[in-house]
């Protein structure tokens, strides 16, 4: 077959799916891979212990704080255009962080790959929205979450494969290769649509993603310098006045970025809160357990990856299977009823951390898998079923900006606190002022052990790790604490809630 007739090939909505799919496998697997790439930074770029959060928070800040503003410039510019500018950036971006001599330019190659995965991911999301009607709709987004779930599922498994095997660069390198694929079929397959107003809020644009990037900013010092500075306390500051700003503006803009009317609908708000639940009791345990198993407890990449695919293996089969089950039980019980089993595993780990090696945390890290997928198979449907149907694309960007952008908040704040238990818990055990203590704790909170002990000679290494562990046993409860609530409350907001559609495999 020559050239030119391959260019006359009719364009296959399926492929134009599956490079949309590509590209949110990739999306996840750079943030879960990435961290169990960091103590391996830590001993060969070496760096204080914000330079090591930020390779995994300069792209999830970069990430969620576009999202919104992506997708205004793909309803105004494009959504194909801007899909495929966002997958070769992501490319070209991931090339960068493999060829980086030093954490700051790394740091930077990830804050550049974040805004090339908004582009991607928001401007995907919006031509799927576009060009799939009804029920169609929603089994496309209830896949695209699956996706987006598997890439996190796998991330931690292949960065200690490929860790072990060609060392960390490799590990950013697999979720090039998949944008690169995406990229390749979105050109063919994938076709092009814009919004039917597309005019660009650009003051909205600015006061959000500033308003992230300083509340961001804020929980990262705040792990290495306490909540006491004066630079936190203007960080926090700064983003409250920002999000003040930003609701201001989009209440009098006539095409908001975000139309905040829809969080006056109690189904909405619902929806919104299962990616903040599944963050909390989930996602955040894919970069902060790598870190302690790999960087405190001295497992092997490999035995990492093994460890971290107990707690994510159900992820690879239970959200298909969700859809199904909530026909029957409704979508409200089946994600409390999940949320409630992610909080019995959270509170079995936390006793399994203090008492049990790591080689036997695996039925605890199962039980929160299983009940985080859940609700995971459930929620992309559910983001533009309990809206109408003109709405469906803004629903979808709202729901993807708060997966991602609470994901990052998440993550720096779980940090920033992590490392005060290690503080404290160093303080009380050594009798050491607490100020003395910080940076070390900041250093434990990411694995950075050696750099850890460094900075207080006068401990033993058993001391730091029996400290870092009862700081995450800890942690694991009070996440368990608001996983709990959070199971009540999506109950109560969401008891109305329509059931998603199956979930076919030939959609």
């Amino acid at each position: 077959m020559s050239a030119s007739s391959l260019v006359l090939l009719p364009r296959d909505p399926r492929l134009g799916l599956l490079s949309v799919c590509l590209a949110a496998l990739a999306l996840p697997l750079s943030f879960s891979a990435g961290a169990v790439a960091v103590p391996a930074l830590a001993n060969q770029l070496h760096g204080g212990p914000v330079a090591l959060a930020w390779v995994t928070n300069a792209f999830m800040l970069t990430f969620g704080s576009l999202l919104l503003a992506a997708g205004g410039l793909a309803d105004r510019f494009g959504r194909r255009r801007l899909f495929l500018g966002g997958s070769g950036a992501f490319v070209l971006a991931t090339l960068a962080v493999c060829l980086a001599p030093d954490l700051l330019w790394l740091d930077l190659a990830r804050g550049a790959q974040g805004v090339a995965a908004a582009a991607a991911l928001a401007a995907g999301s919006a031509a799927l929205a576009q060009g799939f009607d009804g029920h169609a709709r929603i089994r496309v987004f209830a896949l695209l979450g699956t996706v987006f779930g598997a890439g996190l599922a796998l991330g931690p498994l292949l960065a200690g494969l490929l860790l072990q095997a060609l060392g960390w660069r490799s590990v950013f390198a697999g979720g090039g290769a998949l944008a690169l694929a995406a990229l390749l079929l979105g050109w063919r397959h994938l076709d092009e649509s814009r919004g039917q107003h597309a005019r660009l809020d650009v003051a909205g644009m600015l006061c959000f993603s500033l308003m992230l990037a300083a509340l961001t900013v804020a929980l990262l010092l705040s792990a290495e310098h306490g909540m006491g500075t004066a630079w936190v306390r203007c960080a926090f500051c700064a983003a409250g006045l920002l999000l003040l700003a930003f609701v201001q503006i989009e209440r009098r803009q006539r095409q908001p970025l975000l139309d905040l009317s829809l969080f006056t609908q109690r189904d909405f708000v619902g929806v919104q809160l299962l990616p903040v639940a599944t963050c909390l009791g989930y996602v955040v345990l894919l970069v902060i357990l790598p870190l302690h198993l790999l960087g405190v407890q001295r497992q092997s990449p490999a035995q990492v990856g093994v460890q971290m695919f107990a707690l994510s293996a159900p992820m690879l089969v239970l959200p298909l299977l969700a859809a199904g089950w909530a026909q029957r039980v409704g979508a409200a019980r089946l994600c409390a009823s999940g949320l409630l089993v992610c909080a019995s595993g959270l509170y079995a780990l936390s006793q399994r951390v203090l008492h049990a090696p790591p080689t036997q945390w695996w039925p605890a890290l199962l039980l929160i898998g299983a009940g985080t997928a859940l609700p995971w198979g459930l929620m992309d449907g559910l983001s533009v079923s309990v809206v109408p149907v003109q709405r469906a694309g803004m629903a979808a960007g709202i729901f993807g900006t708060v997966r991602v952008a609470g994901e990052g908040i998440a993550l720096a704040a779980v940090t920033a606190v992590l490392a005060m238990l290690v503080t404290h818990r160093l303080a009380v055990t050594s009798g050491l002022p607490t100020a003395s203590l910080t940076g070390t704790g900041a250093y434990l909170a990411t694995g950075a052990l050696a750099q850890a002990a460094a900075g207080v000679p006068d401990l033993s290494m058993a001391l730091l790790r029996q400290a870092s562990s009862e700081a995450l046993a800890g942690l694991l409860r009070g996440l368990c604490g608001l996983t709990v609530g959070s199971a009540v409350l999506v109950q109560a907001l969401l008891g109305r809630a329509p059931p998603p559609a199956r979930v076919r495999a030939d959609s």
